[in-house]
């Protein structure tokens, strides 16, 4: 998978939660890191899908989880999933203490059936 086009691994990523929930006040319930910018969006059980509309604007076709323990990628072109990949420019995850879902303060109690499954 190093030799896959679309992955810079040089690239730090974009903060530390979704860029678009984070501008909106809204919250996610995992998080995906593009392997080329970097760019931080939120899964597509999120309300928001927000690194499936990166892909879809940028044509950016992987991504890695962004959470803690997972080093997996998800290639949209080929609809694959990789086990692992080369390492990406630090930090590999959100940090520990941001709860999943988050952030903290902006998950509704009801968080679970606003889900998209």
């Amino acid at each position: 998978m190093n030799d896959i086009e679309g992955i810079d691994p040089s690239v730090p990523p974009s903060g530390t939660g979704c860029v678009e929930c984070d501008a909106r006040g809204g919250w996610w319930f995992h998080l995906r890191r593009c392997a080329q910018c970097g760019h931080i969006g939120c899964c597509d059980s999120s309300p928001g899908q927000h690194a499936t509309d990166h892909w879809k604007s940028t044509g950016h076709p992987l991504v890695q989880s962004f959470e803690p323990g997972e080093a997996w990628f998800w290639d949209y072109n080929r609809n694959d999933l990789y086990e692992s990949g080369p390492a990406l420019a630090a930090p590999g995850d959100h940090p520990a203490d941001q709860p999943s879902p988050g952030p903290a303060g902006r998950v509704p109690e009801n968080w679970q059936n606003l889900l998209h499954r």
